[in-house]
């Protein structure tokens, strides 16, 4: 990692995420009792409430953009998961992938990973009405009903996962976007790079976010968005977003006013 490195600015992107179908992020099933759900979400541990861990959204994100720019996936994560990260200066100096969502720390030619998500939360008011609605099957959760079927036998194999239903909120999401400038970093690609993100959002909501997807699950879309840039003491702020359509359109123009403050 250089040291000679100096942060310019960070771009906050705040949103929100509407579910449009069940969704599912798995928690654990550590003890999970005799016929009881196969596949459960994961939950606040104080509230209870079911979240959406940064992590799922990240990675996601980076899946998504990966397949979108054609990159290699040339490194193992765990057991099985495949992700894409650059092996030499060359490549790095380049990649958005890399460039925004990182590479291993121990690269001697790595900066420092421009793109910070935060956990969300489930809003107050979607709670309040799962609550009151007395149809829930767990608390804030339904539960999905599926059956495998052996094509040999033909023998069924119910199964029972849990979901978020459709209709509910996560608010106050946030997504932290470093701008640096120094040795092996340029600030002017960082604010290019901002399209990134962008691009991210609408291919998950071209895609599903979390599990089952390609059983229905995990259709979410973004709403309530808002840019804030962070420089110095200074802040300037882009409300009143409704959709990621919109903000395509409009930024253009927030990365051209991020370079001028920044006299890039």
């Amino acid at each position: 990692m250089t040291s000679n490195i100096k942060l310019q600015g960070r771009v906050i992107l705040s949103f929100n995420i509407a579910t449009e179908t069940g969704l599912h992020i798995g928690g654990s099933d550590t003890g999970i009792e005799i016929g009881g759900v196969d596949k459960t979400v994961i939950r606040d541990a104080l509230t209870n409430r079911p979240y959406v861990p940064g992590s799922s959204l990240r990675g996601k994100m980076r899946s998504l953009i990966e397949k979108y720019e054609g990159k290699e996936q040339n490194k193992t994560i765990g057991r099985d998961t495949k992700i894409h990260s650059c092996e030499d200066l060359k490549e790095y100096k380049t990649c958005k992938v890399c460039q925004v969502f990182g590479v291993p720390a121990e690269n001697n030619f790595s900066t420092p990973t421009r793109l910070i998500v935060r956990d969300v939360r489930l809003s107050d008011e979607s709670a309040r009405k799962l609550n009151e609605s007395g149809r829930t099957s767990l608390p804030y959760t339904e539960v999905k009903t599926e059956v495998s079927i052996d094509r040999v036998t033909s023998a069924a194999n119910p199964r029972q996962m849990e979901r978020v239903p459709a209709g509910v909120t996560f608010e106050n999401a946030e997504m932290v976007y470093s701008i640096y400038s120094g040795e092996r970093c340029d600030p002017k690609q960082d604010v290019e790079f901002l399209a990134t993100l962008v691009k991210g959002m609408e291919l998950i909501e071209d895609d599903y976010l979390g599990g089952l997807g390609s059983r229905g699950s995990g259709k979410i879309k973004f709403d309530g968005i808002a840019v804030t840039f962070k420089y110095g003491d200074k802040a300037k702020v882009y409300k009143g977003i409704s959709s990621v359509a919109e903000l395509k359109t409009k930024l253009e123009g927030i990365q051209k006013d991020i370079q001028s403050e920044l006299g890039l």
